[in-house]
């Protein structure tokens, strides 16, 4: 039966799915499969939550949009989990916050803070820690390094709003040892630690590009936001991080 979001049936998806929020950048994934965009199946197309089935080296992938911010991505995960997904990758930006990091840069989570409020909603006031998958996060890092980028590994801060004008919103971060802050992390290993409780092989993780960075001297959100080129072949990089990792896990 479709889902009331992704319009797809069971086997409609690859086990493994990357998780982008924008759907450009959905496309831009496919068209990294075998054969390109054009051997590459649109799954959904509903709302512009933009997904597609293919193949990475002869193994099954998807990708799927998942939109910004945590309640988008829940509903997105939670109906790619009823159609039968088992690994998530989410490949999306964020906003440097450890020093030294610049723009451009990779960031692979290793927990999320649950700073946003759909999180929270199923947690229900429970203390909890959402963490990544071991072993899809050692295959990102392991990758990265192959391809001779050192990322930071490290833990974001899942949060509800962009610009944020608090005067202490970086150094309280920084100062607890974040590494980044994004939007959707939290959501996407509180759902798949909940799988797993429930016996299930879920696994979840996350890799990001960074595409502007909150420093000390300057907390101003976006200032040096990346051109729109500079990001793209930023991202380019991680993504292929990513489809590598993944599917060398299957």
């Amino acid at each position: 039966m479709p889902q009331i979001h992704l319009r797809a049936e069971v086997g409609d998806y690859a086990p493994l799915v990357l998780l982008p929020g924008d759907p450009g950048r959905a496309t831009m994934i496919a068209g990294l499969f075998d054969g390109g965009l054009e051997k590459a199946r649109l799954v959904n197309q509903h709302r512009s939550l933009l997904g597609y089935t293919g193949t990475y080296h002869g193994v099954p992938i998807s990708v799927q949009t998942s939109g910004i911010g945590t309640p988008s991505f829940s509903i997105v995960m939670e109906e790619l989990l009823n159609l039968g997904v088992q690994r998530f990758i989410r490949t999306g930006t964020c906003g440097g916050i450890a020093y030294g990091l610049k723009t451009g840069d990779v960031v692979i989570a290793t927990a999320a803070v649950p700073d946003d409020g759909s999180t929270r909603t199923y947690l229900h006031g429970d203390p909890f820690a959402p963490a990544a998958d071991f072993e899809l996060t050692r295959a990102l890092v392991d990758t990265a390094r192959a391809r001779g980028v050192e990322p930071t590994v490290g833990v974001v801060n899942s949060v509800d709003v962009f610009y944020n004008t608090d005067a202490d919103y970086a150094s309280k971060m920084r100062g607890r040892g974040i590494v980044a802050v994004e939007m959707e992390a939290s959501a996407l290993f509180y759902l798949a630690m909940r799988e797993r409780g429930r016996r299930k092989g879920v696994r979840g993780a996350c890799i990001l590009t960074v595409s502007d960075t909150l420093m000390a001297d300057d907390e101003a959100v976006g200032v040096d936001y990346m051109s729109l080129e500079s990001l793209e072949a930023a991202t380019k990089t991680m993504i292929e991080i990513a489809l590598e990792a993944g599917t060398s896990l299957a």
